[in-house]
């Protein structure tokens, strides 16, 4: 590796915009490959690992898990069916988000419901906020 290309775990987590206990957790996890080692035991990088780092944490950004992560790395090397294969798992994501979206309009619209029917005032075992908490079918 060229010296004036070698960047330390410093230098790529500031500019991918992660910590460094991170760059080393992805790397432990497989996500980013081992770096080589200086005489000094210091890592060096070269700027394809920022490139990696930014496409990790857009990815977690979006809500995949580290494991669709690596499919999607790995998809990103498959020159055939990479996209394809891209585009599913994107498809599957969205659709879980969708779900996970319902779900919390249902749940933000029982609230709602419940704050509206609580006077705010009162006994505690007149508040409907507690009794709906306390039912066992909640």
């Amino acid at each position: 590796m060229n010296t004036q290309t070698a960047l330390t775990i410093g230098r790529i987590a500031q500019s991918a915009g992660v910590a460094i206990d991170t760059i080393r957790f992805y790397e432990r996890e497989g996500l980013l490959p081992e770096p080589r080692r200086r005489p000094s035991g210091y890592r060096e990088y070269d700027q394809s690992a920022v490139s990696r780092l930014r496409f990790i944490r857009r990815a977690k950004d979006l809500g995949f898990t580290l494991e669709e992560i690596r499919e999607l790395l790995a998809l990103s090397a498959d020159r055939h069916g990479g996209v394809e294969g891209v585009r599913e798992r994107a498809a599957a994501r969205l659709q879980a988000i969708d779900e996970r979206i319902a779900e919390l309009q249902r749940v933000r619209d029982g609230l709602a419901e419940l704050v509206e029917a609580c006077p705010g005032h009162g006994a505690p075992e007149d508040c409907p906020i507690l009794k709906a908490l306390a039912e066992p079918n909640a």
